[in-house]
């Protein structure tokens, strides 16, 4: 059947070239234009199948407001922050990962891990002020009309950690009374505070940076260092949804501002102060939504710089009750300060840690002042441990001159 049709269709081809007068077939298939060789015939046929895709693609497009985009690679092809890595800033638009969260060995624990003497440094330090804490106590008191003066010391440390308005807007704070910067000035720290003494007062990231000097000044300290406590989000990623109004930025940080009493030098007051065992810097996990917790590592730098036991914590909490410390503040639950027992820890005339001769051979100090010789002074280290170890720079690259 199949030859027969191709034997049919010949003869009609050879009638066909008779009638246009050519001699053959194939100047038939010239005329008609019809003798495409075999490469130009795929082309075509491959002309036909993109057309055909093209038109699949139309059929199948999404509507603009239908596109979902979930990060933004498809408009960062072909530049450097197209990959995370180089470009933590987009990497936060992206996911929500604060640049903060890929900073390696911050923790207290694995810190110094490549470190063995300043590791040793900070065990030897950790276990002398365990061992010369006073008992932990706390007081429970409305502070906005509490008489400084009826806790009978003077201190060598002072911690203020305020519930500022600002926490109501940016951690959405609403279970504390919160206080302004007017309240937290009439506090009367400048008349518990001893003659060489220490304030640290946190004050947020907002307008607190200038009132916090403001207070600073009005008790009698002078500002000499800002430590700054940068919030990570690694266990709950994501954009700050309760932003500050005054803010054009997200913020993620929180600032403690440090003050200085009276004189106090780096070359001479080394049993007062340990310089440089620690940097004005906190990175850790930010608390949970509602909290105003502190990091704890506050308290580990202060203890570290300052070897004063009075140490005073104003507005603290159950959860920052800690030995060597006196907790003072509304929010507490119980009370067990008694002034007559506290001050009978410091009757022997005991009010520093001391020291040891390993800490004082491992601890960072600074040069001795030109033209006086080293080992004189007040700045002489005492093995009986309340003597005046030679001097050093603040831990924090400031002190009095």
């Amino acid at each position: 059947m199949l030859q027969a049709l191709r034997e049919r269709s010949q003869k009609r081809k050879k009638l066909l070239a008779q009638t246009l007068g050519v001699s053959s077939v194939d100047e038939l298939r010239q005329i008609l234009g019809t003798d495409i060789d075999e490469n130009q015939r795929k082309k075509t046929k491959n002309l036909e199948i993109e057309d055909e895709k093209l038109k699949n693609q139309k059929n199948d497009v999404i509507p603009a407001d239908e596109i979902v985009y979930k990060d933004s690679s498809t408009f960062l092809k072909g530049t450097q922050s197209s990959n995370p890595h180089n470009d933590y800033c987009q990497h936060f638009i992206d996911t929500g990962q604060r640049p903060q969260n890929f900073i390696r060995d911050v923790g207290l624990a694995d810190r110094f891990e490549e470190y063995p003497k300043l590791r040793e440094l900070i065990k030897l330090k950790d276990d002398l002020i365990a061992e010369t804490a006073t008992p932990p106590m706390y007081l429970k008191t409305n502070l906005s009309k509490y008489n400084m003066k009826e806790l009978n010391c003077k201190f060598d440390v002072i911690l203020i950690e305020p519930p500022l308005e600002e926490y109501q807007r940016t951690c959405g704070v609403t279970n504390v009374a919160l206080w302004n910067w007017e309240s937290i000035m009439e506090l009367d720290i400048g008349e518990i505070a001893g003659n060489r003494s220490f304030v640290f007062l946190w004050c947020g990231s907002s307008d607190g940076l200038d009132m916090g000097r403001y207070c600073l000044r009005k008790w009698g300290f002078r500002r000499c260092e800002d430590i700054c406590w940068i919030r990570t989000n690694i266990n709950n990623p994501g954009h700050s949804k309760n932003l500050d109004s005054k803010a054009v930025l997200q913020r993620t940080k929180e600032h403690c501002l440090m003050g200085i009493k009276g004189t106090v030098r780096r070359s001479t007051d080394g049993d007062f102060i340990h310089a440089n065992v620690d940097i004005d810097l906190i990175i850790s996990e930010e608390q949970e939504y509602g909290s105003i917790d502190k990091p704890v590592e506050i308290f580990h730098i202060i203890e570290h710089f300052c070897l004063g036991r009075r140490r005073l914590h104003l507005f603290g909490r159950d959860s920052t009750i800690r030995p060597g410390w006196l907790t003072v503040g509304p929010e507490l639950t119980n009370t067990n300060f008694n002034a007559d027992l506290y001050s009978s820890y410091f009757s022997t005339g005991q009010i520093t840690t001391g020291c040891t001769e390993r800490i004082e051979a491992l601890r960072p100090k600074s040069p001795p002042p030109k033209g006086k010789v080293p080992g004189r002074g007040r700045g002489t280290f005492n093995r009986g441990g309340r003597g005046r170890g030679s001097g050093a720079r603040t831990f924090l690259n400031y002190c009095t001159n």
